[in-house]
């Protein structure tokens, strides 16, 4: 790597924000542009100052780490952007907040619902069949339910 860096000299940094770039139109993500832009910087810094090799790779490492640290909150906030149907593909958060009436009893806090033609798993205290229960919350793939009285 030291002979690869003395023969280019600081173009080798150049060299390889090029590549790190034309990686990054040729993949998804936003990863790669911040490791190009560290190579740049450190190209440039071997430019002004004249760095050794050991420095350079110094300079990259803590010029990557800042970068991508440093756009990791901006560029996450944009992944998942608000929607209008948040419990789209989570259907059963959809349900959470509904009354609905046992379709089999709770017993030893085990029972089932009846929500649009399809039978669920629920859990809670237990309740005969046809008592009403408030759906609570979520459990993996059972529905968490609250007696009502």
């Amino acid at each position: 790597m030291a002979e690869l860096l003395h023969l280019f000299g600081p173009w080798f940094w150049f060299i390889v924000a090029g590549l790190l770039l034309i990686g990054e139109l040729l993949s998804p993500g936003v990863f790669l542009m911040w490791l190009g832009g560290a190579a740049i910087l450190t190209g440039l810094a071997d430019l002004a100052l004249g760095l050794g090799w050991a420095a350079e790779a110094i300079t990259f490492g803590l010029t990557a780490l800042i970068s991508v640290f440093a756009s990791w909150k901006p560029v996450t906030s944009k992944w998942s952007p608000k929607s209008d149907q948040p419990h789209l593909n989570q259907r059963l958060n959809g349900f959470v907040g509904r009354t609905i009436v046992l379709d089999q009893a709770i017993i030893n806090g085990s029972g089932k619902v009846r929500i649009e033609d399809a039978l669920w798993d629920v859990d809670g205290e237990d309740a005969p069949a046809g008592a009403k229960v408030k759906l609570t919350g979520v459990k993996g793939l059972r529905l968490l339910a609250s007696k009502i009285e």
